[in-house]
């Protein structure tokens, strides 16, 4: 039977491109079913972290109800975005799967609280507890929380973590320095926001402060634009302005703790993730940074296009437009792990 001639020239031409080593589809969309753009705007952000994808190929999975489990669903469907396909990568597994675990299909939910919920769901439903610390690794922000007494000056110190940093945003024009600068000063708690001191035994005018330990591979940060005034939730349109490469050591020296020892402190953003709409109702989309072309795209659902880091800057706050509302940044490999440029 003779091959049609369209159909000879797709695969010749697949083939070409697998041999010059390039992707005719860079990225596959997602179909939006029964108000899915949160999940997929996260999964094209998960997609977008192979270090994430590397770690779950490495499990080996044994004696795991697959249909249940989020992070069985979770490996399938980035091994299926990965793909060279045109059409939206098939997802409704793991949308069902979510839904199976409380993460409800038809109903709208925060971006932030869905990412944490995932992360959650890989330490508790991994059957390899050290894969899954590992996984856990690549967000963990270590931090030290600092609360000392006014009335007679004792500290106390706990040590804790976040897997993404929620930040404070003004009701102006913000930036993303500023923003951490506000996170890491230590604030005056007095009245009902009292802490109970220890030595005097009752609740006294404190200190509190948050110093970094130690800063993960990934980092999550999530701008708080969502206020809660007096019974209703509203969304917080004004500017916050990002950079694309973001060092960490430019903050001063009050934000890190005295065990903070890592020199490398700079980062490159790879993902945003944005909101339209208002705080009740609303649509989720993501700009990724493709690993292979290091280009921006943008995924609105099934639908996917090249982008640009301009058209990612217009996210930083309108009303009129989308709004960045999680950002993810990527450590830069050390100096000595770089690869010469050979662009030349």
């Amino acid at each position: 039977m003779s091959v049609p001639m369209s159909v000879w020239i797709s695969e010749h031409f697949l083939r070409l491109s697998s041999f010059l080593g390039r992707r005719e589809f860079e990225m596959r969309g997602l179909r939006n079913h029964y108000l899915s753009c949160c999940v997929n705007t996260l999964l094209q952000t998960l997609n977008a972290t192979w270090e994430l994808a590397d770690l779950l190929e490495k499990w080996k999975p044994a004696g795991v109800r697959a249909e249940d489990n989020v992070p069985f669903q979770l490996k399938r469907v980035l091994k299926m975005m990965q793909e060279d396909l045109p059409h939206p990568a098939p997802h409704q597994d793991f949308l069902h799967c979510l839904d199976r675990n409380r993460i409800r299909l038809s109903t709208q939910h925060d971006a932030d609280e869905v990412f944490l919920t995932i992360l959650d769901f890989i330490q508790r439903q991994m059957d390899d507890p050290s894969l899954a610390i590992e996984i856990q690794s690549l967000y963990k922000i270590s931090v030290e929380t600092q609360v000392q007494c006014l009335e007679c000056n004792n500290v106390q110190t706990r040590n804790s973590h976040l897997l993404s940093l929620p930040l404070h945003i003004k009701e102006d024009r913000n930036s993303l320095k500023d923003c951490m600068i506000s996170f890491f000063e230590q604030q005056e708690l007095r009245g009902i926001d009292c802490c109970f001191c220890a030595q005097c035994e009752a609740k006294t005018p404190t200190k509190q402060g948050v110093k970094l330990c130690s800063l993960p591979q990934i980092l999550c940060i999530q701008l708080k634009r969502f206020r809660n005034i007096r019974g209703f939730t509203r969304k917080l349109n004004c500017s916050v302005t990002f950079p694309e490469k973001f060092n960490f050591s430019e903050l001063r020296r009050e934000a890190f703790s005295s065990d903070f020892t890592q020199n490398d402190c700079r980062y490159t953003l790879y993902a945003v993730v944005v909101h339209y709409g208002e705080a009740m109702f609303g649509h989720y989309t993501a700009y990724v940074r493709q690993r292979l072309s290091n280009r921006w795209f943008y995924a609105d659902d099934s639908h996917v296009s090249q982008s640009s880091w301009e058209n990612v800057q217009k996210t930083e706050g309108s009303p009129y437009r989308g709004t960045a509302y999680m950002l993810m940044y990527r450590k830069d490999p050390k100096e000595d792990d770089q690869l010469p440029d050979l662009s030349g």
